[in-house]
């Protein structure tokens, strides 16, 4: 097959606008699993729950899907906050296996929830921008991914800021370092984790309605994305806030060059082909440290 420039730029510029997206859903995993440990095993159950929200409040609205982040953020930092509350903390010290199948329970009980109340039928809520584009010579830019990049680096960015350079997250990052030298230092632990993991599911606030005019709504959307995000946890480095962000363009990059170069429905082989050679000869990821 001969080599084709414009496509290969159309696929690099498609999958890094698509890495922006990915990076807003992972570093909401990432920080969760930074600070407590735990694998969020219901984290692409709570994005298709943000995208039913989002279809629900434009279509009842009459309004565009954008516009949803006002209600669908508070709302899914809140639910995450109920879930840890409600759910997590009275077994945070139980074995990990514990934790894992609590929220593999969550994951299933929102997953068939949906499919009980919603039916398996895709749903769609276009912006009004849905068929807007921008031509740069033979590149396409579609500009609900151009808002929905441009969007999550803004959030990603100002997580990261409010990590490294506000009392908040110096008392997030002390308790990921080391949660029983943080409770000594007089920092309560336990608010941070509800923090913690209510802001990393509110994350899914703003992708939510990001991703809704892009892709169809259905119960089982958010395997996909979960997916994805494991696999850009792990390269980047399961914990590691910049590394989970570069990550995210590796794989979005990869999954396009795959759709392109490989044969028939193989190309979203190709992030998965990268994870296996990253366990492999660098299980600790893009900026992960290797144990002692």
């Amino acid at each position: 097959m001969l080599l084709n420039v414009d496509l290969v730029l159309q696929a690099l510029v498609s999958g890094i606008l698509m890495g922006g997206i990915y990076s807003l859903i992972c570093v909401g995993l990432t920080l969760t699993f930074g600070v407590m440990r735990i694998i969020n095993f219901a984290h692409g159950e709570f994005l298709m729950v943000g995208m039913y929200a989002t279809y629900f409040f434009a279509r009842g609205l009459g309004v565009d899907p954008l516009l949803a982040i006002v209600v669908v953020l508070p709302g899914m930092f809140l639910l995450g906050v109920g879930v840890f509350v409600g759910l997590i903390r009275p077994i945070q010290r139980a074995p990990e296996l514990n934790q894992m199948l609590l929220l593999v329970g969550v994951s299933l009980f929102l997953q068939n929830g949906a499919l009980a109340a919603f039916s398996p039928d895709t749903l769609s809520v276009p912006s009004a921008l849905s068929l807007k584009k921008l031509t740069f010579g033979p590149v396409i830019v579609d500009i609900p991914k151009l808002i929905a990049f441009g969007v999550s680096i803004m959030i990603t960015l100002a997580l990261y800021w409010l990590l490294r350079a506000t009392e908040l997250g110096r008392r997030i990052r002390a308790a990921a370092f080391d949660r029983e030298a943080a409770a000594l230092m007089g920092i309560d632990v336990g608010r941070v984790n509800v923090l913690a993991f209510g802001i990393g599911v509110g994350c899914l606030g703003v992708a939510a309605p990001l991703l809704t005019p892009i892709f169809f709504i259905q119960p089982n959307i958010g395997t996909f994305f979960i997916l994805m995000a494991f696999v850009v946890v792990v390269l980047g480095g399961i914990g590691n806030f910049v590394g989970a962000f570069l990550a995210s363009f590796v794989v979005a990059v990869a999954e396009a060059l795959g759709a392109l170069f490989m044969p028939g429905s193989t190309g979203p082989v190709l992030p998965f082909l990268i994870f296996i050679l990253m366990l492999l000869f660098r299980p600790e990821g893009i900026l992960g440290r290797r144990a002692a």
